[in-house]
């Protein structure tokens, strides 16, 4: 296992829409077991192969709870449920130290293949949803802050390019 460099926005790599595995084998999850390590050690709950510059759609999810066991989630796609909308907090690894509310679907059903290759159908709702759903933007090419007003999404951009040339200069 290693750790992994996470990409932080405004970096036009984020902008990559991830293609789908063709084959889960061992270089998965070896991928998979670096996504959880770096996940884990930036204190995250959920990760994209996107943010880690690799633009395959992987995605790997624990919400430490003692409801949810963490997940592996190869070629994932989601339904919508409900006409039902959530407003909740968001954050984000490759959007460092911002918070926004964003507004999403309430209630997904999701498809996906496992860490061997098996595909699996669960249900979602709360915060597990809104993952699903932030996590599988990534692969996408989207970030939380697109869900935010254009002024909003600037301003961001503007603290975190200039945060980085504070951290450049020290």
């Amino acid at each position: 296992m290693a750790l992994r460099k996470i990409l932080e926005f405004p970096d036009p790599r984020l902008r990559t829409i991830a293609k789908p595995v063709e084959t889960v084998d061992d270089s998965i999850r070896t991928l998979v077991d670096d996504m959880f390590e770096t996940m884990y050690d930036a204190q995250g709950i959920g990760l994209a192969a996107t943010q880690i510059d690799v633009h395959l759609r992987v995605v790997v999810i624990d919400l430490q709870d003692d409801e949810h066991e963490p997940l592996v989630m190869i070629n994932p796609e989601f339904e919508t449920l409900t006409k039902q909308i959530d407003e909740m907090q968001e954050g984000c690894l490759s959007v460092p130290g911002i918070y926004e509310v964003v507004k999403r679907p309430e209630h997904i059903r999701l498809k996906a293949l496992d860490r061997d290759g098996n595909a699996y159908e669960m249900e979602a709702t709360g915060l597990f949803a809104v993952c699903i759903q932030h996590e599988c933007d990534h692969l996408n090419g989207k970030l939380f802050v697109d869900h935010l007003s254009n002024l909003k999404r600037s301003r961001i951009k503007s603290k975190l390019t200039k945060q980085k040339r504070v951290e450049a200069t020290s």
